[in-house]
C-alpha cells in the first residue's frame, strides 16, 4: 500500500461530500419549525397589542388589499424557502400561496369579505367587482402556469425560488394595474410588473437570444414608461390631481378635446398602456422578446401581463365615461383607437401566417387577440363590453397556457419550436396532441370552445354600438387566424414525424387537463362563468 499523501484528506472530504443525500425529511422539519415559530411570535404580538390596533389590523385583512399583502409576504417567504435542499417544496409552496390568494380573491369578488375602507390607503386602490374579477382571472392563470416549471427543479443552474418569488411580485404589480384609483398606483403597478418581466426574460443567462430579448424589452419598456409618465404629468397639469374622481369630475365639466394639455396627456398615457398589451404599432418588441424569453415566462407575459394591460386600459378609458346605447356622440380619441384596432388585427393575423416557428406564431397571435380585446374597449358599454372583456381574457389565457404547455413539452431543452417538430405528434403522444388541438381550436374561435363565445361577445358589443366596419374587419382577420392555427393541427395528425416519444411531466399533464376542461366547459355553458361577473 502506498504511503498516504497530503491530498488524502481532501480526497476523503470530497468522497464524504459526494455521499451526502438530500435530506427532504429534515427540510420539512425545518419548514414546519419556521412556520410554528412565526405563528407563536405573531400570536404573542397580537396578545400584547392594544385593542384599537387589533381592530385596525382586522379591518385591513378583510378587504381587497389582502391579496396584495399575501402575495408580497408569500414572495418574500419563497426566497427563504430557497435555502432548503428540497426544491419541490418551493414549487408546492408557490402553488399553495397562489391558491390561497385565489380563494381570497374569489371571496372578495362574491362579496364575502368586508368592503375595504378607502381611508386605510388614502383612496389609492379600488374594491369594485371589476378589479376583483380581473384579479381572479390572473391568479387562476398563474396557478395553471406554475406546474409547467418542474424542469427548473432538475436544472442545477436554475434558481426556482427566485423565479417564483419574482412571479409573485409581478402579480402584485398586475393587481395594482387593475385596481388603481390614483394614477400613481397605476405607475407603480406598471413598474413592478415591468421590472419583474425584464429580469425573467433574461434569466436564461447562457442563451444569447434571452439576453438580447431582455435588453430589447428593457429599452423599449423604459421608453414606453417615459411616455406614460409624461402623459400623467400633462394630465395632472390640466386636472390638478391624480385621483380618478378628480379626473371624472373634470371630464364631466369640460370637454377633453377643448383642453390640449388634457387631450395630449390622455393620448400619451394610452400609448404607454397599449405598449404593455402589444397593440400595433407598439408591438415591435413582442416577437423577439417572446422568442428569446424562456417559454414559461413567455406564457406569463402573453396571458397575465396582457390581462393586466387590458384591465388598466379599460379602467383608464372609462374614466371619461361610458356611452349609452343610441348616443349620437363619441369621444375625440375614437378614430385613433379604431385605427390602432385595425392595425393590430391586420398585422397580428397576417404576419402570423408567414411564421415557421410555433412560438413566434403565438407571439403574433397574442398581438391579434389584443386587437379583439381593444374592440370591446372601444365599444364603451358598461355591460356588454365588460362582459366580453372578462370572458375573453379568461378564455384566451386558459387556451394560451395550454398551447405553451404543449410547446414546452415538445421543445424540451433543445428549443424545438418549428412546426416540423410537431409532425406525427398525434401518434407518439395522443393526449398532448389533443390538448394542443383544443387550445388551437379555442384560439381560432371554433364553436364548442371558450374562444368562440369570447369572440362572439366581443363582436356583439361592437355591433350594438353600430361599429359595423370593425366587425367586418375582425371577422375577416378571424378567418385568416383559422389558417395558421390549423397548421399545427395538420402537422400533428397529417404529417409524418420521426416517431420519437415525447415525455410529459405530471405537472404539465395536470395543467393541460384542467385548461382543456375549462376551455370546453366555458364553450358549452358560458353563463356559468358570466354569472360570477355580472
Amino acid at each position: 500500500m502506498p504511503p498516504p499523501t497530503k491530498n488524502c484528506p481532501v480526497a476523503v472530504k470530497n468522497n464524504h461530500v459526494q455521499n451526502i443525500k438530500p435530506a427532504s425529511f429534515l427540510d420539512l422539519r425545518v419548514l414546519f419549525f419556521i412556520l410554528q415559530k412565526a405563528i407563536i411570535i405573531l400570536s404573542k404580538l397580537l396578545a400584547f397589542s392594544k385593542k384599537s390596533y387589533l381592530c385596525k389590523l382586522r379591518n385591513i385583512f378583510h378587504q381587497k388589499m389582502l391579496s396584495l399583502i399575501l402575495l408580497s409576504v408569500f414572495g418574500i417567504t419563497n426566497l427563504f424557502l430557497g435555502f432548503l435542499r428540497q426544491r419541490n417544496i418551493v414549487l408546492f409552496a408557490s402553488m399553495a400561496f397562489t391558491f390561497i390568494t385565489l380563494v381570497v380573491s374569489w371571496l372578495d369578488m362574491n362579496g364575502t369579505l368586508i368592503t375595504f375602507d378607502a381611508s386605510l390607503n388614502g383612496g389609492m386602490m379600488a374594491n369594485d367587482k371589476l378589479s376583483t374579477s380581473f384579479a381572479f382571472v390572473m391568479l387562476l392563470t398563474a396557478l395553471l402556469i406554475f406546474p409547467l416549471s418542474t424542469h427548473y427543479l432538475k436544472d442545477k443552474e436554475a434558481q426556482p425560488a427566485e423565479y417564483y418569488a419574482i412571479l409573485m411580485f409581478s402579480l402584485v404589480g398586475a393587481l395594482m394595474m387593475v385596481s388603481y384609483k390614483n394614477l400613481i398606483m397605476l405607475f407603480v403597478g406598471v413598474e413592478i410588473l415591468s421590472i419583474s418581466m425584464y429580469v425573467l426574460t433574461g434569466s436564461d443567462k447562457h442563451n444569447v437570444k434571452s439576453n438580447e430579448a431582455a435588453l430589447k424589452y428593457f429599452l423599449m419598456g423604459s421608453f414606453a414608461t417615459g411616455i406614460l409618465l409624461f402623459g400623467m404629468a400633462l394630465l395632472y397639469g390640466a386636472v390638478g390631481a391624480f385621483t380618478t374622481e378628480a379626473i371624472q369630475t373634470y371630464v364631466s365639466a369640460n370637454k377633453v378635446v377643448d383642453s390640449p394639455m388634457a387631450f395630449l396627456g390622455f393620448s400619451m398615457m394610452l400609448i404607454g398602456i397599449l405598449f404593455k398589451i402589444s397593440a400595433a404599432p407598439f408591438h415591435f418588441w413582442t416577437p423577439d422578446v417572446y422568442e428569446g424569453a424562456p417559454s414559461l415566462f413567455t406564457a406569463f407575459m402573453s396571458t397575465i401581463v396582457k390581462t393586466a394591460g387590458i384591465g388598466a386600459t379599460l379602467k383608464f378609458v372609462t374614466l371619461f365615461g361610458f356611452i349609452p346605447l343610441g348616443a349620437s356622440w363619441y369621444p375625440a380619441w375614437y378614430k385613433g383607437v379604431a385605427i390602432v384596432v385595425i392595425l393590430t388585427l391586420a398585422i397580428g393575423n397576417i404576419t402570423a401566417v408567414y411564421q415557421s416557428s410555433f412560438k413566434r406564431m403565438l407571439a403574433y397571435s397574442g398581438i391579434s387577440h389584443a386587437g379583439y380585446l381593444l374592440m370591446a374597449v372601444l365599444a364603451l358599454s358598461p355591460v356588454s363590453s365588460v362582459k366580453a372583456i372578462l370572458f375573453y381574457t379568461l378564455a384566451y389565457s386558459v387556451a394560451t397556457v395550454a398551447a405553451f404547455g404543449g410547446l414546452m413539452a415538445v421543445a424540451g431543452n433543445k428549443r424545438k419550436e418549428e412546426y416540423a417538430y410537431f409532425n406525427g405528434l398525434g401518434k407518439t403522444n395522443p393526449f398532448l396532441a389533443l390538448s394542443i388541438t383544443i387550445s388551437m381550436l379555442s384560439l381560432a374561435g371554433i364553436p364548442l370552445t371558450a374562444g368562440f363565445f369570447g369572440k362572439l361577445f366581443v363582436f356583439l358589443s361592437v355591433f350594438e354600438r353600430g361599429l359595423y366596419f370593425l366587425v367586418v374587419v375582425a371577422v375577416l382577420m378571424a378567418a385568416v387566424g383559422v389558417y395558421y392555427y390549423f397548421r399545427v393541427i395538420i402537422a400533428m395528425y397529417m404529417r409524418e414525424g420521426n416517431n420519437e416519444p415525447v415525455q410529459v411531466s405530471s405537472g404539465t399533464i395536470a395543467t393541460l387537463l384542467i385548461a382543456n376542461i375549462l376551455t370546453i366547459a366555458l364553450g358549452i355553458a358560458p353563463d356559468l362563468w358570466l354569472n360570477w361577473f355580472m
